[in-house]
């Protein structure tokens, strides 16, 4: 008996196919403060890309698959000596950008790192212009790096407005892959039908479950996830190029279409027309590496951290108050086993802000973590809900991610209760941080390159035109040591 499972006719393309890649084709930005936000967001993922190459469980990763690999027109991975080809490339650039969770967020019924782009946008980028050279012709520009990257940050973050795949257990790297998917074939000269067959094979290609984000699981996984998607897209891209075939109803087939598969039968959506609302709006982490559910409660702990260094055994009971996202996520108790579980729990992030007034990578680390004064903190702390935060978190008009804390002691006294509503990284504080951005940027530099090198980054960067007109080889070229 047949039934409508057994149709083999062909379907219509899936409409949001169609939107992703109509919009990464020929959508023009217009916006201004998109391209100069744009700007800030290269910067302060080049920082924290620097820094990442201090940490050995980071750099293990890097370099060709196969050691000694020499590949012409070669990807430059920023602030080593690599030259890869583009997948291997985008891993690299997307593993170093990601792996202190220190590049920027989204936040909404999906969570991200819109930024984790980049992994495939510069590898892409300079591959393109490279070889673009080798034949004459003219190389990719840096506007064009800040045009992909805000349309990949626009196609993630939009996607994640109104469609939870934490819901379902799926982890919002996939949304990665698809935004690098779509962007990176455009870059490679893709058309629009080349377009949409790379981003529903992005679909199908299944999705990294959310195990390691969360307990007993978490792990390292989290930090070269990113890089994992942004070479898988540009692999995707690069078959779409060769002719490969795509999937006109990937989303919506029934039965085996990924909404029906992975997405409980629930339609995807967008929030909102696909412009540059995401990049204008994404979250900078400025002045400490942190999930960024947990930014308003640590900023809550350095004001607090004068306060109560001094007495931290009279403490009674610390009192966190949050949003629900927050508490789903990263309120966490119990043994953490590596710096990626201690990243992710919201107790352990506030432990050491109250007692240093300072949050850095290094706190993550095994040495930091023996010191008994982090664990008796975290037993004190009660972890409640405030239901107007959580409200205010999904508002597109607030989009705040407020904390509070209020530290009661032995004693019979207590400390004012303090709130943080925007972290420094909101756009509400975009004139305060962004001198904050620049100096992390210029002080990561200075980890990786000679005052020279680095005063000419810095130099070039600081420029919104001058970047824009620059060649991308001459801009990877300056990041190389």
């Amino acid at each position: 008996m047949s039934n409508f499972y057994d149709d083999n006719s062909k379907n219509e393309t899936d409409p949001l196919l169609i939107d992703i890649a109509d919009y990464a084709l020929n959508h023009e930005i217009r916006s201004k403060e998109a391209y100069e936000t744009s700007r800030y967001m290269l910067m302060d993922s080049i920082a924290s890309g620097m820094v990442a190459l201090n940490f050995p469980e980071c750099t293990k990763h890097l370099g060709p698959i196969v050691p000694g690999t020499v590949v012409p027109n070669g990807v430059r991975v920023p602030g080593t000596q690599f030259e890869l080809d583009p997948v291997q490339g985008a891993f690299n650039i997307g593993c170093i950008i990601r792996w202190l969770d220190f590049n920027d967020t989204w936040l909404a019924k999906e969570w991200g790192h819109p930024s984790d782009n980049l992994g495939a946008i510069l590898a892409v980028a300079d591959y393109v212009s490279r070889s673009n050279m080798a034949e004459g012709k003219a190389p990719l520009t840096m506007k064009e790096v800040l045009t992909a990257a805000i349309k990949a940050h626009e196609i993630q973050g939009i996607l994640a407005l109104e469609n939870s795949f934490n819901r379902v257990g799926l982890d919002h790297v996939l949304l990665v892959k698809v935004a690098s998917t779509a962007v990176a074939t455009v870059m490679l000269g893709g058309n629009r039908q080349e377009v949409i067959n790379a981003v529903s094979n992005a679909w199908i290609d299944n999705s990294s479950l959310r195990t390691y984000r969360h307990a007993p699981n978490a792990g390292s996984r989290k930090s070269w996830a990113a890089g994992d998607a942004t070479s898988r897209a540009v692999r995707l891209a690069m078959m779409a190029l060769k002719g490969e075939m795509g999937y006109a109803s990937a989303l919506s087939a029934p039965t085996w279409g990924f909404q029906d598969v992975l997405f409980k039968g629930q339609e995807l959506k967008l929030g909102r027309p696909l412009d540059s609302y995401v990049m204008e709006n994404v979250l900078f982490k400025i002045s400490f590496p942190a999930e960024f559910h947990a930014q308003t409660a640590v900023e809550c702990a350095f004001q607090l951290h004068n306060e109560v260094k001094d007495r931290l055994d009279e403490i009674e009971e610390i009192l966190l108050t949050t949003h629900e996202a927050a508490i789903r996520i990263i309120s966490k108790k119990g043994p953490l086993h590596n710096p990626a579980d201690r990243d992710h729990c919201l107790q352990y992030m506030v432990a050491i802000g109250l007692i240093f007034g300072d949050l850095t990578a290094e706190h993550y680390e095994d040495e930091v973590a023996r010191d008994p004064r982090i664990d008796r903190l975290r037993d004190k702390m009660t972890v409640s809900e405030e239901k107007q935060f959580s409200v205010d978190y999904l508002d597109p008009d607030k989009r705040s991610i407020a904390n509070a804390i209020q530290i009661r002691f032995k004693d019979g006294t207590a400390t004012e209760k303090v709130v943080v509503e925007y972290p420094i990284g909101h756009r509400r504080r975009r004139q305060e941080g962004i001198p904050k951005l620049i100096e992390k940027f210029e002080s990561s530099l200075k980890t990786r390159f000679p005052k020279k090198q680095v005063a000419q980054i810095m130099e070039l960067c600081s420029d919104q035109q001058r970047l824009e007109h620059t060649a991308v080889p001459d801009f990877m070229k300056l990041l190389t040591i």
